[in-house]
């Protein structure tokens, strides 16, 4: 067997790639019809560039911070995600990779572990929640999170039901019985190292979402859940002030693109926003968050955290979205790439290509903390910002 350890998140993305069964590598590539906004996530920070300089550098370089009242060693948050089949040990891999370095996990509603267990792995976790169901089942849910202990309620609004790709979406199964199964079976024997892993747990991936419900509920199957969710109605400005009012912790409303909607945000009480198209897998030709983040930083970033989610795949890719006025960004597909490369010391392993990259940026940059720089430290092309949601003068 080679190396475990890799270099860059590229190629946690390649070995991924060649580990996972095609259907779970396709599922947590995503995106949407063209992938217009997927691919303008990544290529966005390609266009900032920087002006280094080359003496009177900082020797010690600080990158702790505090998001949502934790604090946390590097400005990168793991962001909440279903990872229902890429690692037998799913999110409690990823919490305990993120608590060996020092910072947050959100954890979904529609993960594979139950949020008892990932609290355990890391004190640090922010339980995320989709507006699906009834209040009183919404009710439910903060209970259980508040009482296992999570440490703050992000609420994702950034997921339309748009779902076409244009490349082909995969085939994800409701539950493994034995006719899937055997559906499954050429694309699965191609990846004997999946496959040993699951064996050695003695059974295949459950996929099924057990944050979903509450008491002695049994957990039901993603699609059950999925379906759940889009059968409820979007919810309204009143019905997020009134979620607001139910969880008395660290708030982020997740999905945050337009000006207007961060104001909004303020309004009703939010603590924290994350400006984020979802990975690309929302409204496909939304533009990159990073595109965006700036003039929503200048309306209401004095107010309430600003973080930064999509298209992170470095650390100079962190600094760049810290000086444009991020609090911090939240990483989905990077760690997710790590899990499958190498478990939990893959997780970790992205984590440290990070923490070295914003390292080598900032003294580049002649900075000591995260927390000096600044916009001038970025070269920000004509046209870059996108001003969504702004009044017309």
């Amino acid at each position: 067997m080679g190396n475990a350890w890799f270099e860059t998140i590229a190629e946690a993305q390649r070995r991924a790639e060649r580990r996972l069964p095609r259907s779970v590598y396709l599922a947590i590539l995503s995106g949407s019809e063209r992938g217009l906004t997927l691919e303008d996530n990544i290529a966005a920070f390609g266009e900032l560039g920087f002006a280094p300089h080359i003496a009177d550098l900082a020797g010690k370089r600080q990158m702790n911070t505090v998001v949502m009242g934790q604090e946390i060693s590097l400005p990168v948050l793991l962001s909440p995600t279903g990872v229902q089949a890429v690692h037998p040990d799913g999110e409690v891999a990823v919490a305990r990779a993120a608590a060996a370095r020092g910072t947050a996990i959100g954890l979904s509603s529609m993960a594979s572990k139950p949020i008892e267990e990932v609290v355990a792995a890391n004190p640090q976790t922010l339980f995320q929640l989709y507006w699906s169901g009834s209040r009183d089942r919404i009710v439910k849910r903060l209970e259980r999170a508040k009482v296992a202990g999570a440490v703050g309620l992000i609420v994702t609004l950034d997921w339309s039901f748009s779902h076409a790709r244009d490349w082909g979406s995969p085939f994800i199964p409701d539950h493994l019985d034995l006719k899937t199964m055997l559906r499954f079976a050429p694309e699965v024997l191609r990846r004997p190292r999946w496959l040993a892993h699951w064996a050695r747990t003695g059974s295949p991936p459950e996929l099924t979402v057990p944050n979903m419900v509450s008491g002695d509920e049994p957990a039901p199957t993603f699609f059950q859940a999925y379906g759940e969710w889009m059968q409820t109605p979007p919810p309204s400005w009143d019905d997020l002030r009134w979620l607001r009012h139910r969880w008395d912790g660290p708030f982020m409303l997740k999905g945050v693109m337009r000006v207007d909607d961060a104001r909004r945000a303020v309004d009703i009480g939010a603590t924290a926003i994350s400006v984020s198209n979802h990975g690309g897998n929302n409204l496909d030709g939304t533009p990159a968050s990073v595109r965006a983040l700036a003039a929503i930083v200048d309306t209401v970033g004095d107010s309430v955290e600003v973080l930064l989610d999509g298209g992170i795949r470095r650390g100079s890719d962190v600094v760049k979205a810290v000086a444009l006025g991020a609090r911090a960004v939240m990483i989905g597909r990077a760690y997710l790439w790590g899990l499958a490369a190498n478990g939990q010391p893959g997780v970790e392993n992205v984590l440290d290509i990070l923490s070295s990259g914003i390292d080598s940026a900032l003294l580049g940059l002649g900075r000591e903390s995260v927390s000096e720089l600044e916009r001038a430290d970025v070269l920000i092309p004509p046209g870059f910002t996108r001003c969504l949601g702004m009044p017309a003068e």
